[in-house]
C-alpha cells in the first residue's frame, strides 16, 4: 500500500472526507458506517438527505452489509456487469443508515472499475460512500485542480489521479426490473 492510500485511509477511518478518481469524475467519499462524517459531506456539497448516495466498493462483499440479494438469476445479471460504471438500485437491509438511502427502499451501489478507487476499498477496508465531487446541480470534477473551484473549498484530503475514460457518470438501473434510470 501506498503512502498516499494510507493517508487516505486513515481520513476516511477518522471521519474525514476524502476525494479520489472514479471511472468518470471525482468523487467524494466517506466511511458509510460514520454518520457525522455522511452528514458533512452532504453539506459539502449542498445535498438534500433524501436524495440517497451511491456505495462503491472493490467486490460485491463489501456491499453486501449494506444490501439485500434479490433472486438469483437477477443477482447473476447484476453481478455480470461489475466490475464496471453500473450502479443498481438494491434493496436496502434495515439497519442500514436513511442518510444512504434517503426516501428510497433501495441503495446504489457499484463494484468500482477504477483501480485506484478499489485500491481505496480494498485499503479502508469495505464500502465506501461516492457521490460526485461538486456542489449540487453544478458540473463535477474531472480534474484534481478543479476540485477547489468546484467545491469552493476542498474536502479532508485528496487522492489524486486520473479518472477512467467514461464521459458520463455510471448507469443507473432498478436491480428488480433492470429498467434503466439513468444512461
Amino acid at each position: 500500500m501506498t503512502h498516499r492510500l494510507r493517508l487516505a485511509r486513515d481520513c476516511l477511518r477518522s471521519g474525514g472526507v476524502v476525494a479520489y478518481p472514479t471511472e468518470a469524475v471525482y468523487g467524494l467519499g466517506c466511511d458509510p458506517r460514520n454518520e457525522p462524517a455522511i452528514e458533512r459531506l452532504l453539506h459539502l456539497k449542498h445535498r438534500a438527505p433524501d436524495k440517497g448516495l451511491i456505495l462503491i466498493a472493490a467486490d460485491f462483499a463489501g456491499l453486501h452489509a449494506y444490501v439485500q440479494d434479490l433472486a438469483p438469476e437477477r443477482m447473476a445479471e447484476i453481478l455480470a456487469t461489475w466490475p464496471g460504471p453500473n450502479t443498481w438500485l438494491l434493496p436496502v437491509r434495515p439497519e442500514t443508515s436513511r442518510l444512504l438511502s434517503g426516501r428510497f427502499d433501495t441503495l446504489a451501489v457499484r463494484v468500482t472499475a477504477h483501480p485506484l478507487a478499489a485500491a481505496l476499498c480494498r485499503a479502508f477496508g469495505g464500502a465506501l460512500v461516492s457521490t460526485s465531487a461538486n456542489l449540487a446541480s453544478r458540473p463535477p470534477a474531472r480534474h484534481a485542480r478543479q476540485l477547489r473551484r468546484r467545491l469552493g473549498g476542498l474536502p479532508d484530503d485528496v487522492l489524486v489521479g486520473d479518472c477512467g475514460g467514461e464521459h458520463r457518470p455510471s448507469c443507473i438501473r432498478d436491480g428488480r426490473s433492470g429498467r434503466v434510470l439513468r444512461a
